[in-house]
């Protein structure tokens, strides 16, 4: 076999994975999404300083990050280099813009995202509503028992 033939194949492989892996990494943002949180984010036209080249982009590559919980270094080469993905993100904390991201999108129906002190985490809307429950069934039961000592 011909190292012409051998570098074909691998060739033919190459573009296979990366046809799989693009089909693995689902879209988190419709468009109607992305119209709610384009306004809360730096670096569009208008605002001072250098734009940001795909901020749609970068955000997807985060929410893929937290999504997976995969290191920075993980992240798929369709999102760009990972370090400026990951010095980005930690650009946008300083300026606290993710808190105004996870409001947008909260706003517009999309909650899978939470930001509080210890920064931006996945909490898709499930465990976020098992978590409220949980938490508004013992204040339930605190109360009941509270009522039953006090004779209520």
């Amino acid at each position: 076999m011909s190292a012409l033939h051998i570098e074909g194949a691998s060739a033919r492989v190459d573009v296979a994975r990366a046809a799989t892996e693009d089909q693995l990494i689902e879209n988190y943002l419709s468009d109607e999404h992305w119209q709610a949180v384009a306004p809360v984010l730096p670096g569009k036209e208008g605002d001072p300083g250098c734009r940001g080249r795909d901020n749609r982009l970068f955000l997807e590559a985060v929410f893929w990050i937290f999504r997976t919980g995969s290191p920075w270094r993980s992240l798929p080469p369709q999102f760009g280099k990972w370090y400026t993905t990951y010095t980005r993100y930690h650009r946008w904390d300083r300026k606290d813009v993710w808190p105004r991201v996870v409001a947008a999108l909260s706003h517009n129906g999309k909650c899978d995202f939470q930001y509080d002190k210890y920064g931006l985490r996945f909490a898709p809307c499930d465990e976020i509503g098992l978590a409220e429950r949980a938490r508004n069934d013992a204040d339930g039961r605190q109360r009941a028992a509270v009522g039953q000592l006090v004779g209520v």
